[in-house]
């Protein structure tokens, strides 16, 4: 072979891996943003504490997928940013990466109230107190990202505009970097295990004691199960770095480089595809709203009512 068709063959195997990662998130992408369109289209998603938590933990998710993606196909290609850019593009990543898991601990929560306390549902979780709490949770998720660049700036020395491959292990090399994020990871993920076990156990006690068995009550228990699972892949997917690094497993740099997309597929993909899927499928008026938009408005569908 050419020495010169080597290289030109290395940037068409490059670019085929990239259009297989890239065209995953730009449908998921999409799809997140004809249900935004549809939650922020009709009243009733806007005045309800439910469908308020599931369009946050829908826009997390996806400006998750964006920024990942965005910081991925950057190293594949190995463009280059200045240290500025890149410690924000990481710190807002690692931002959604932390709301995801608190959203489900809310939404479990919500479901807890509305069957354990159902009369005092209404009073307790009210629109105004759901836009503050997602406003605390974004909060709280923001925490450590506004601890590790005060660090950095503090103990770096590294000017700020030079420029390198964006990645976190790049930019945040000193050992304080790892602990912090490891510690705020534990206690994130242990919390909102606690929070989803004890609404799962209490929900499954007020049902199985309960006189009525309304068909909320029935599904609930099922819903916060979901949020156990999808936080069981959120929790898999922060794994995703030391999986994607090629020392891990000692594997060749070549090899790594073939199994990398399909890491990145499973462990940062798929977990958010779930979403969508719960709340669309297992929700009547979610489903019938999204069949409307998905289907360009065609009221052949089923009802739908602006």
């Amino acid at each position: 072979m050419n020495e010169t068709e080597v290289p030109s063959m290395i940037r068409i195997h490059l670019s085929i891996r990239i259009l297989l990662s890239v065209l995953p998130c730009l449908l998921f992408l999409s799809v997140n943003s004809i249900m935004l369109f549809a939650l922020l289209k009709k009243p009733l998603f806007l005045e309800s504490p439910r469908y308020l938590l599931f369009g946050n933990l829908l826009l997390s998710d996806s400006l998750q997928v964006l920024l990942t993606t965005l910081l991925y196909v950057f190293a594949l290609t190995r463009v280059k940013m200045i240290t500025l850019s890149c410690v924000i593009v990481t710190q807002l990543t690692t931002i959604t990466v932390r709301m995801s898991p608190l959203s489900l601990a809310l939404m479990s929560l919500e479901r807890y109230v509305a069957i354990c306390f159902p009369l005092k549902h209404a009073t307790i979780a009210t629109t105004k107190a759901t836009r503050v709490a997602i406003a605390v949770m974004w909060t709280l998720a923001c925490l450590d990202s506004f601890i590790q660049p005060f660090l950095f700036f503090k103990l770096s020395n590294r000017d700020l505009n030079v420029q390198l491959i964006c990645e976190r292990k790049s930019i945040y090399q000193l050992h304080v970097y790892v602990v912090l994020n490891q510690v705020f990871t534990i206690i994130n993920f242990m919390l909102v295990t606690l929070v989803i076990i004890y609404t799962y156990v209490g929900i499954m006690v007020a049902v199985r004691f309960s006189s009525s068995c309304a068909y909320r009550a029935k599904t609930a228990p099922k819903t916060v199960l979901l949020h156990a699972l999808q936080l069981c892949l959120y929790l898999i997917s922060t794994l995703f770095n030391m999986i994607n690094s090629s020392e891990l497993f000692n594997l060749d740099p070549a090899v790594a480089l073939q199994v990398r997309p399909a890491i990145f597929l499973v462990l940062i993909i798929f977990p958010r595809f779930l979403s969508p899927l719960i709340y669309s499928l297992r929700d009547q008026t979610l489903r019938q709203t999204f069949k409307y938009y998905f289907t360009f408005g065609n009221k052949s569908v089923g009802p739908y009512k602006s």
